[in-house]
């Protein structure tokens, strides 16, 4: 345990870094000379010199080191490596924490020739032949690997030049040129040593049994005394030689490659050994792993059923979709001998990684009705997954961020590492969709898309989460309706679910530019819907007369806002005097209204006619026809009494071609004979108003509201109330007594202070002298106090909505 693990596999030094203790660190890698020089790594400079960093399961991080690495102190088959890592929570690396590791491994004996295969770079290292007169060498001026590398050994023996053997050329570097292009070269005591990194411009791939091969066919010149000596250092790495059948992995390596068998016969194997994680498995631990190795004539095969054992699945994103990838890194080592080499030592280090398989994802809805908590729980996710973002309506937020938006995320990890997220937020969230589902109940809708990020490859990934949850709490709207005479009225009390319904009279939206135009009346003050509608308009329904009077009624359908879908259907009927039909004037002029009956749906208003038929209407709507006569016209009748006389006519509607009446209204207008009225009048000067000072007692109350209707307050029992930043707070301040109708309430002055106590510090004025305060970043907001049935005398209340703050002292929040 810890943050660092050591470990000496063969000639390989491993260092391994918790991903517990260095996650979300910047990290720089250098390692140290004899000198206590630190040399910082990158990707060329960890190529050349035998160094490799990599990431191993689930972000943990691995740095390998060659016993023949450049800064490496070798000694009687001992080599030491000293590494100094660097972990910030900055890209920068201030504030670094400095790790210093110094490690030491024993290795041997070495063989003749001994070939790695590392992830960055291929490594030759042979033993210095018995020294033979070369006649034939390139000239030059005279150099070693001192000029090019400090760190070479300079004992009896350096490095002269190396030659690559091509196809169609041999080309020859100096040492220095040979550095200058990304290779690495040296000697100790009893080796020679070319190190060569995959983008090497020298590197051949060849072909060997349908195996690709990186190959470098090379000899190094070195001087010793007056002699100069060859070795030769080909080395061949398998590129592929890989495939996937019936989730099994199935790694082929050809054996005695060309470019390691040149000049060579008689080969012998001596070993073949595989495992995992550079640890040999024996044949009981493969076998146990169902891991099928095989040495056949010409190939070593190994076989590892996807899933097994020692590797492990890593998450992948392909084309935005979430999804995994089993990887196991191999190594495979071979020795064989053969007439030229004596003894070969081959290691290959092999991460495979399959192919992308899309990952399936368990969206679980676990909503506490009781507690009004949606909760979902979207996994199961690998351990190299974090939730970096959410997006709500459109705007992206960072985890933290969210919380402000009332989003609380939760992580449940498991035994193996795995995890899910938990995603809970308030069904009253303003960001939760509420819709009325009917039989009194609303569906809470949660719609946020999660954005994830993998870990060490940073592959970003979403998952949109839609889920719903149906709770029986809706409230209806109702209502109540009279008429005083002369309007049809209505008055709806909102519930939870109608905010956005829309009010509907026979199909005809109905919105306040279209209620000025037809001079109707319609109120809303967040509470109630009030709508007065004239007996006498296009939009009543008339459905029959009669001496007691005329039956009208109005119809409202309040409807969805998206879908039009009928919600709610209310509607009033009342009798309404006949004499709203009719005006008999004094100097004997008539004008009589008739109106269409429903039953009567074909009824043209202009084809209406008095007795007279070619007295016709004057004006005409839809539903009414008004006619304007004198008495003595248009075929009026007339009686007489003692005291009165009678003028009697009917307004008549006729269909084509038939001499009945479909309709028939019966009107009379009576006058007296004789009449007499005195009237008295007076005149009376009123001296104006006087408005005196004066003192007395005033009960005031202020309130805090859930909603703009200020319909429900908050109890006493709900207090403490928890508001997030810039949400809106509904205040009311009612004058209760005394309950004079002649007085008005009138706000001067009011603050808000960090305490129950009106006079601490700090304050913040919220209306000064009615007014709202200027300097406020979210200014208060007034709100019209309208006549309902909770409300008789409004002069009486003012209404104000303030935006939720808070105090603080520069960046820092002020508590109580």
């Amino acid at each position: 345990t810890g943050p660092m693990g050591l470990e000496c596999l063969g000639s390989l030094l491993r260092i391994t870094l918790s991903a517990e203790y260095f996650e979300d660190k910047y990290l720089s890698f250098s390692v140290v000379d004899q000198s206590g020089i630190a040399w910082e790594l990158d990707e060329a400079m960890a190529s050349q010199c035998g160094y490799t960093v990599t990431y191993s399961n689930w972000s943990n991080i691995e740095f390998r080191a060659s016993a023949l690495s450049c800064h490496s102190c070798l000694e009687k088959d001992v080599f030491t490596v000293t590494v100094e890592i660097k972990a910030s929570p900055t890209p920068d690396l201030k504030n670094a924490t400095i790790y210093l590791k110094s490690a030491s491994c024993s290795y041997g004996p070495w063989s003749p020739r001994e070939l790695v295969c590392e992830r960055n770079y291929m490594e030759a290292s042979v033993r210095r032949k018995v020294p033979q007169t070369v006649k034939e060498f390139i000239q030059d001026e005279t150099e070693d690997l001192t000029f090019a590398f400090p760190e070479t050994k300079t004992g009896e023996a350096s490095i002269w030049q190396v030659v690559f053997h091509q196809p169609e050329e041999k080309k020859a570097l100096l040492v220095s040129d040979a550095w200058s292009a990304g290779y690495g070269l040296n000697t100790t005591d009893t080796r020679v040593l070319l190190r060569i990194p995959y983008t090497a411009a020298q590197i051949q791939l060849v072909e060997d049994q349908g195996i690709t091969f990186s190959a470098v066919r090379s000899s190094i010149f070195y001087k010793q005394q007056w002699m100069i000596l060859m070795v030769d250092t080909a080395v061949a790495c398998p590129v592929d030689g890989v495939d996937y059948v019936n989730k099994t992995i199935i790694w082929t390596v050809p054996k005695y490659s060309q470019p390691l068998s040149v000049g060579a016969t008689g080969f012998q194997d001596v070993l073949v050994e595989a495992g995992v994680d550079l640890h040999k498995l024996t044949a009981k631990e493969m076998a146990s792993r169902k891991y099928v190795l095989s040495n056949g004539l010409n190939v070593i095969t190994m076989k590892i059923p996807v899933g097994a054992e020692g590797g492990y699945y890593k998450t992948s994103v392909s084309n935005g979709q979430h999804g995994a990838k089993y990887t196991i890194n191999l190594f495979l080592e071979h020795q064989w001998k053969d007439d030229k080499w004596g003894l070969t030592k081959h290691t290959i280090i092999k991460e495979i990684e399959t192919p992308f398989e899309q990952a399936e994802l368990t969206i679980t809805n676990n909503s506490n009705l009781s507690a009004r908590i949606m909760s979902v729980t979207v996994g199961t996710f690998l351990p190299d997954v974090d939730l970096v973002n959410l997006t709500i309506e459109g705007t992206t937020l960072t985890v933290p961020e969210a919380v402000q938006h009332g989003y609380l995320t939760y992580k449940t990890r498991y035994v193996n590492g795995s995890k899910d997220y938990i995603i809970q937020v308030p069904f009253d969230a303003p960001s939760i969709k509420k819709e009325y589902v009917g039989a009194d109940k609303r569906a809470y809708t949660l719609n946020v898309t999660l954005a994830f990020l993998t870990h060490p490859t940073n592959e970003t990934f979403t998952v949109p989460v839609i889920t719903v949850a149906t709770v029986k709490d809706a409230v209806l709207p109702r209502a109540r309706g009279f008429c005083d005479g002369k309007n049809l009225h209505l008055i709806i009390t909102h519930g939870n679910v109608d905010q956005n319904w829309l009010p509907f009279i026979s199909d005809w939206l109905l919105t306040p530019e279209a209620a000025e135009k037809y001079n109707y009346s319609l109120r809303d003050n967040g509470t109630h819907l009030e709508i007065s509608v004239p007996f006498l308009s296009s939009h009543v329904h008339y459905e029959d007369f009669h001496v007691s009077g005329i039956k009208a009624s109005l119809h409202l359908t309040l409807k969805d806002d998206i879908t039009l879908a009928n919600r709610r259907n209310f509607s009033v009927s009342c009798r309404f005097s006949p004499s709203e039909l009719i005006q008999c004037l004094p100097n004997g002029t008539v004008v009589i209204t008739a109106v269409k009956l429903v039953r009567l749906a074909d009824l043209n208003t202009s084809l209406l006619v008095l007795r007279d038929r070619q007295c016709k209407p004057s004006l005409v709507t839809e539903k009414t026809a008004t006619f304007k006569f004198n008495v003595n016209t248009c075929g009026t009748s007339r009686k007489f009494n003692s005291t009165t006389m009678t003028y009697e006519n009917d307004v008549l509607y006729f269909r084509p071609g038939n001499n009945t009446p479909a309709y028939q209204l019966k009107f009379v207008c009576s006058y007296a004979i004789k009449h007499t009225v005195d009237v008295h009048y007076e005149s009376k000067k009123n001296s104006p108003p006087i408005i005196k000072p004066g003192f007395g007692s005033l009960l005031v109350s202020l309130k805090l509201f859930k909603e703009k209707s200020y319909s429900d307050p908050y109890q006493e029992s709900e207090y403490p109330v928890v508001k997030y930043l810039r949400e809106s707070l509904y205040f009311e301040v009612e004058l209760l007594q005394p309950e004079d109708p002649r007085l008005e309430l009138v706000l001067d002055d009011c603050w808000a202070t960090n305490s129950q106590s009106l006079d601490s510090l700090p304050q913040w004025p919220i209306l000064i002298s009615g007014c709202e305060n200027s300097e406020d970043s979210y200014r208060t907001v007034f709100h019209e106090v309208n006549y309902s049935l909770r409300v008789k005398l409004p002069q009486h209340l003012k209404r104000f909505e303030v935006k939720m703050f808070t105090f603080v002292r520069g960046t820092t929040v002020l508590q109580e």
